[in-house]
């Protein structure tokens, strides 16, 4: 395993233990989710493998859904989603004057 992929292997993130305190699975995730979300992001999301922000927050969501109560991305990953990846919005008109 190169040092790019260690990187990106986190190890069992906290989303695991929540889908099984809530005896809930991938699936229901997916079925919940209103946002293109597959069950290889969850499977991905519990093993601890990097995730964009785009994708934790679809994970997010879906599981707030299933839940009916509204965690925060700190209760589902150890690592903070990479802001140098996520997308950025162009500077508003009056930010320039």
């Amino acid at each position: 395993m190169n040092r790019i992929e260690r990187n990106r292997e986190l190890g069992e993130q906290p989303i695991h233990r929540l889908l099984t305190e809530h005896g809930l699975k991938a699936h229901d995730l997916v079925a919940a989710s209103t946002e293109h979300l597959t069950h290889k992001m969850v499977g991905r999301a519990c093993r601890g493998r990097w995730l964009t922000p785009n994708v934790q927050h679809k994970v997010l969501n879906a599981l707030n859904q299933c839940t009916g109560k509204a965690y925060g991305m700190r209760d589902l990953f150890t690592y903070p989603p990479d802001s140098s990846t996520s997308p950025v919005c162009p500077p508003t008109m009056e930010a320039d004057l």
